[in-house]
């Protein structure tokens, strides 16, 4: 921890003597030991994301709290210049901007305390948990199949570009420890979780100080995205609200301009050569001050960033749809979910409502299906009673529950406080089932009696992507569970409509 502190405090004052500044004015930080200290300091935040930068005062929204100038951003264009990596480069015109990128990151971690990035080199993180580098245990203890699929292709996609960049670093004479498939995992993985954007480059840039930032989920606007999708389907249909009672579901041009703002905080301006940082929201002193990296599913965090938020607003599960339901309707497929909250998403219940009606009468009753109208009481309970059963059976299909999920997540919480290896191997002597599995996966089985050796790295990580896959399934189910409360005080709600309404008949 102290080397880490040093190396921190290193990092902040060769920030300050290339220009990185968290005030407005850029010269106040020029023979500072701190490029911080102004607007921004950092801290730890243990129940949000670690390593973070808090506020050194209150803030408002919208104000200037940090400036990195172009000449400290890490890009390809700037390690180019080193003329041996330059030649090399050139004759590899296949690789992609994000290989060449991965190769240059690798060439200038050789260099060591020679290179002029050291200070903030060393100050990346040793390790990463995206999915790319998931074992088969881990990859196996996501249970979903759309998720283990996408830890299979990340791994897939990471080893075909090492092999294809793997010639360029033999040309370079790269260390063998820089030329193995853990090392492109690292340069990968800091490139995939710690690059923005920049204009001039698809590949992007590391920009030192500023990738201390942790993450904040765009917010559900009242404007989102479905709004739009909405107001594409809604167009023709002027007679609308009527249709549909108060609700106009028709977007003005204010919403429409609302729906455009950038949904990240910072971006490079090209008036001032610098990346610049912008508070999203008005902040106390002392609160963590967050960025926005954009709109992520959980399964895409962990799969770019290896992290994921236990609420987020951009979460989504897809349930199975029969092939006649994306046939009846013009949504697409994308947009018929399920949210965090366990709502399903308006397009889903757009094309349910549609689908669950006549053959022969969708035609007529469309225009009130696109603009999110109820069709019937009888057609919503039908809805809500088909989207519950398809919750429940995804829910059955897996091999764990909800609860026993929950139980897992502690057991593993406790593991992780463990401290040797005679420790771990008693706690877990009467565990069955997926710990038994991982004691197995890990070799733990024969450890001596006598062993009191410390973990080994190798378990520990294993045991936090161990974690992060049970966490991102026990979120899945969560969404699953809270659909199926949803379905349920729907119908709960439609059949004391009928009652009052002197419609009351059975209804199973």
């Amino acid at each position: 921890m102290e080397q880490e502190e040093d190396n921190l405090e290193s990092l902040l004052k060769w920030a300050a003597e290339i220009g990185v500044s968290d005030s407005a004015a850029t010269s106040q930080h020029g023979s500072s030991n701190s490029c911080l200290g102004h607007s921004l300091f950092v801290s730890y935040f243990p129940h949000a994301g670690g390593r973070g930068l808090g506020a050194a005062r209150d803030i408002r929204k919208g104000e200037l709290v940090l400036r990195v100038p172009k000449s400290a951003l890490l890009t390809r264009e700037i390690l180019l210049e080193d003329e041996k990596l330059s030649v090399a480069v050139n004759g590899h015109s296949s690789l992609s901007p994000v290989q060449i990128l991965a190769v240059c990151l690798l060439y200038e971690m050789q260099k060591g305390r020679s290179s002029w990035w050291y200070p903030y080199l060393r100050n990346l993180p040793h390790n990463y948990d995206i999915l790319a580098t998931f074992g088969e245990f881990e990859k196996q203890a996501l249970q979903v199949d759309d998720a283990v699929w996408a830890a299979e292709k990340a791994i897939l996609k990471a080893e075909v570009e090492w092999k294809e960049a793997n010639v360029l670093m033999k040309e370079l004479n790269l260390k063998g420890r820089l030329q193995t498939f853990r090392a492109w995992i690292w340069a990968s993985a800091t490139i995939s979780s710690r690059t923005m954007h920049i204009p001039w480059d698809e590949a992007g840039c590391l920009c030192p100080v500023g990738d201390l930032f942790n993450y904040a989920a765009p917010g559900e606007e009242p404007s989102g995205f479905e709004d739009l999708e909405l107001q594409s389907h809604t167009s023709s249909f002027q007679d609308t609200t009527s249709l549909c009672g108060d609700t106009t579901y028709m977007l003005d041009v204010e919403q429409l301009d609302a729906c455009t703002e950038r949904l990240t905080d910072g971006c490079f301006v090209e008036d001032v050569a610098a990346y610049c940082f912008y508070a999203r929201e008005n902040y106390k002193r002392d609160e963590q001050v967050l960025l926005c990296y954009g709109t992520y599913t959980n399964l895409e965090l962990l799969e770019h960033y290896g992290f994921f938020l236990y609420e987020n607003p951009n979460d989504k599960v897809f349930i199975p749809l029969e092939p006649e339901i994306y046939s009846s309707n013009s949504w697409p497929k994308e947009s018929m979910f399920i949210h965090q909250s366990g709502k399903p998403s308006f397009a889903l219940l757009s094309a349910l409502r549609l689908w669950a009606t006549q053959p022969s009468q969708r035609r007529s009753v469309a225009h009130l299906a696109y603009s999110g109208c109820q069709l019937s009481v009888e057609n919503e309970i039908l809805v809500m009673r088909w989207i519950s059963n398809k919750c429940n059976v995804l829910l059955k299909s897996l091999p764990t529950s909800f609860e026993e999920d929950s139980l897992l997540l502690d057991s593993i919480g406790k593991v992780q406080g463990l401290h040797n290896s005679l420790e771990l191997r008693t706690y877990l002597a009467s565990f069955t089932g997926e710990i038994s599995a991982f004691v197995e996966v890990n070799g733990l089985r024969n450890v001596e009696d006598d062993s009191a050796l410390p973990l080994s790295r190798k378990i520990k990580r294993s045991m936090e992507r161990w974690r992060l896959a049970v966490q991102w399934r026990l979120n899945y189910k969560k969404i699953l569970v809270n659909c199926i409360s949803y379905c349920a005080e729907s119908i709960d709600s439609f059949n004391c409509q009928k009652i009052i309404s002197g419609t009351e008949h059975t209804l199973i």
